[in-house]
């Protein structure tokens, strides 16, 4: 007898890691494994990077959002966070295949990124972030180390007191 194939609708292991990701904030928190985020995510915002010209950019791609109302960037401690959010309108009868909601995405800022000289520009789906590079490294700083000598109390008292047979510290007569 034959057996009919049956179809089943399988889950992918990657979207079952992005809901636990989405279930416990905590996980999404820690610094080790908010860096897996983008690679287990179902809501992934894609990039990519380069340094060009003095200029790090980033480009990341953001087909069908609206670069004013839809997406916000912001710059904090050496990190740049861009956050988007594509909605679904509510027209359609078909089936859909595009990814709607929120999409967040950090970087680190390479070494030298001026926080205050950063520009972006939206054409056609891609995000385009620059910021300017001061310099490649920063400036090496040498730093002065102070001997301490621990003193004996007696040895101190003596120090006292040849302080004062050399006329250092001797009271004046009033007069």
């Amino acid at each position: 007898m034959n057996k009919l194939a049956v179809q089943r609708q399988s889950r992918p292991l990657l979207l079952e890691l992005s809901e636990l990701f989405n279930s416990f904030p905590t996980f999404a928190s820690l610094p080790s494994i908010a860096g897996l985020r983008p690679s287990f995510d179902n809501n992934l915002l894609r990039m990519e990077d380069e340094t060009r010209d003095g200029v790090y950019l980033i480009r990341a791609e953001l087909p069908g959002v609206d670069p004013i109302e839809d997406i916000e960037i912001t710059v904090r401690d050496g990190q740049l966070t861009i956050k988007a959010e594509r909605t679904q309108t509510d027209d359609t009868n078909g089936r859909s295949e595009f990814s709607y909601g929120s999409f967040t995405r950090t970087i680190l800022l390479p070494i030298g990124a001026d926080e205050d000289d950063i520009s972006a520009v939206y054409d056609r789906g891609i995000l385009t972030v620059s910021v300017a590079l001061t310099e490649a490294a920063p400036a090496e700083k040498h730093v002065e180390v102070i001997e301490t000598i621990l003193v004996d109390e007696d040895e101190e008292d003596g120090d006292t007191q040849a302080e004062l047979s050399t006329g250092e510290n001797q009271e004046q007569p009033v007069g």
